[in-house]
């Protein structure tokens, strides 16, 4: 096929050049021939809508022999569909002889063939090729709001936010709640107790008396020895055990296996005491020495804790202060004692003085009479070391504290007394004659009575032989062996004399045994 018409005339190959062509003729005043009615070809029948329309890349060439647009819009698919075509010179703009014609309808329903959404008159593709005009193509949608969107995307992602750190928020208080509920459940339970081979450094674990599987677990735990509070005590279960836990502080390490902490509070060895000795008949004095020397605390702590002796709960005697005594003296029970590591010098005087209370009360001392008693005990513990002697010291004492023997003795006159107020305690068995003449309110050579308080801390044996004398005429004794404690008693002066003689004669024959 040709690209011309009937009459041999070429046709324009696009809209815009019939658009050059009209402009062209305008200027010179011709008029462009119009084929004749005849010679147009009549117009098919216009195919489906997904029938004809080759694509874009491979559209077929337009045909030839169009006698008007009119016509060739009906057989060329790429004009518009819909639109109304004006004859090629005119656009709806005039004709060539000046007169008015009417505007050609603006196409306004988009090709339905176009895949990119082309518009009524023509697409953008169509604008910038230049085979259409913004005229052909109509009104363009109206551009997007890009602030909104961005708004409400923000809005979109605050919520989403939102909703993870509520879910998040509520996940970890669940956790920190019932985490052992969840790990229990969901498979994930830590062991409860520590592996083998991780025991290191030292922890020291308190068990007070009485204390039982329970305790002691949460007692572990808290010193670092064992991973959690109940792992000792669910293995006390798990392996039916009940062992006798003595009270005391013992010695472990930290993290440690539950069985190796059962077998180290079960040895001796990791006990850990301070042990002080006391013995019967000790002075204040001599007392501290040995607190001192067992706990490990300075002899300077123990005395500035007896500066205060009503801190302890004992009578203070004002004639025992007003001589320069200590109220202390017979208050500290002598006994070997076991302290743990924390103990402190006042703690440890506290012990030894409640423990003298438990013993008077023990014997039946009535709580008034209790300065009496330990000041008889203190010179019983001095004077003799056998105890089933001590019940007859006590009658010596009483009878010659008795009235109706004033008119023959008037005075107690025990060596233990002198001594102590002359300051000979521990020195020898015998009393120097300074001491029985020393004027001090303890000297029984010097002063009628009892001393004005204990010489000595006095013993169960003693406490009980001051409540309970033996019945007998007695008045004087002697020892006349300090090996044996081998004790003579008499009624007699006499008596008593000639016994002194076989004591003398004794010191005499064992010169290095303290007489």
């Amino acid at each position: 096929m040709s690209d011309s018409s009937p009459d041999g005339e070429a046709i324009p190959p696009s809209r815009r050049a019939a658009r050059e062509a009209a402009a062209r003729q305008a200027a010179t005043g011709a008029t462009p021939a119009q084929p004749p009615q005849s010679a147009r070809p009549a117009s098919p029948e216009p195919a489906p809508l997904d029938e004809g329309f080759p694509p874009v890349s491979s559209r077929a060439p337009r045909p030839t022999g169009r006698a008007s647009t009119a016509e060739a819009a009906e057989d060329d698919p790429w004009i518009f569909a819909g639109a109304a075509v004006a004859p090629a010179m005119t656009y709806g703009r005039g004709t060539a002889d000046g007169t008015a014609s009417a505007p050609a309808a603006r196409p306004t329903a988009p090709r339905v063939d176009q895949p990119n959404g082309g518009f009524a008159g023509g697409t953008l593709e169509d604008l910038f090729s230049g085979s259409t005009s913004t005229d052909d193509i109509g009104d363009v949608p109206p551009p997007v709001n890009r602030t909104r969107r961005r708004l409400a995307g923000w809005i979109v992602l605050g919520i989403v936010l939102a909703m993870l750190g509520g879910i998040a928020a509520g996940g970890l208080w669940a956790w920190n709640t019932y985490e052992d509920k969840i790990r229990e459940v969901m498979g994930w339970e830590e062991p409860k107790d520590f592996e083998e081979g991780l025991a290191t450094g030292e922890a020291l674990v308190t068990i007070a008396a009485g204390d039982t599987g329970s305790p002691i677990s949460q007692s572990l735990f808290d010193a670092g020895v064992t991973k959690t509070p109940d792992a000792f005590y669910d293995y006390l279960i798990d392996t039916a055990q009940n062992p006798n836990f003595q009270p005391g502080v013992y010695k472990l390490q930290k993290q440690m296996t539950s069985a190796a902490a059962l077998a180290a509070l079960l040895d001796p060895a990791n006990k850990q005491e301070y042990t002080a000795a006391i013995p019967e008949g000790y002075t204040v004095e001599g007392t501290l020495e040995r607190l001192a020397e067992g706990t490990g605390i300075p002899l300077e702590e123990f005395q500035a804790a007896i500066a205060d002796p009503s801190v302890y709960g004992v009578p203070i005697d004002p004639a025992v202060v007003a001589a320069g005594g200590q109220p202390l003296e017979g208050w500290l029970f002598p006994a070997t004692y076991t302290f743990d590591p924390g103990v402190t010098a006042q703690s440890a005087i506290q012990t030894l003085v409640d423990r003298t209370k438990q013993s008077l009360d023990a014997a039946g001392v009535p709580e008034g009479d209790r300065q009496r008693v330990l000041t008889i005990a203190s010179i019983i513990q001095r004077e003799v070391r056998v105890e089933d002697e001590m019940q007859k010291v006590s009658r010596v004492i009483l009878n010659r504290l008795d009235p109706s023997n004033q008119e023959t003795f008037g005075l107690l006159q025990m060596d233990s007394t002198a001594q102590y107020g002359a300051g000979e305690v521990g020195l020898a068995v015998s009393t120097s004659e300074a001491a029985q003449n020393d004027p001090n309110p303890w000297n029984t050579y010097v002063n009628a009575g009892l001393p004005v308080g204990p010489i000595s801390n006095p013993g169960d044996v003693a406490i009980n032989a001051a409540m309970n004398p033996a019945d007998g005429p007695w008045l004087y004794f002697v020892t006349v062996n300090l090996n044996t404690g081998e004790t003579i008693f008499t009624e007699t002066y006499r008596e008593h004399l000639r016994y002194v003689d076989q004591w003398q004669q004794w010191c005499a024959d064992n010169p290095d045994a303290g007489c």
